[in-house]
């Protein structure tokens, strides 16, 4: 297979990336939206993010509405998906998105999902299939 491996995650010094205490599926919830865990992820996530959601590109492919900023960061994170011919993400990633990503998820792209769940493929409007891969 020849091809480029473009590797990105958003992590903080000191090694946040995802909760450990807080199910995923409950940071979303109405329950969750009460929960001091659950508040204290969600803040520290956004806070890694804010360069981000601002961003012209990226309102615009999560359907977050019209208008944002543009300049650098906007280039870099529309080349970045724009290059970007399939995703690999981990079971907790995809539950978070599947209960928060519009209808049309925002990859346009196969997406890989590891994990120890049997599912068949899910195709969502706009190009993204989401395949669960649970044999490797």
């Amino acid at each position: 297979m020849a091809g480029k491996v473009f590797f990105s995650v958003t992590m903080s010094l000191d090694g946040f990336m995802a909760p450990d205490a807080v199910p995923v599926e409950h940071v979303f919830s109405p329950d969750g939206q009460n929960d001091p865990r659950a508040q204290r992820w969600m803040k520290k996530w956004m806070e890694l993010q804010a360069w981000l959601f601002p961003q012209r590109w990226f309102r615009e492919n999560l359907n977050l509405g019209e208008g944002g900023e543009e300049g650098l960061d906007n280039d870099i994170a529309r080349a970045t998906y724009e290059r970007t011919g399939v995703s690999v993400m981990g079971k907790r990633m995809f539950d978070a998105g599947e209960l928060a990503w519009p209808e049309e998820a925002p990859f346009h792209t196969p997406v890989f999902v590891v994990t120890h769940t049997r599912r068949e493929p899910w195709e969502r409007p706009g190009g993204t299939t989401f395949h669960f891969v649970n044999d490797g």
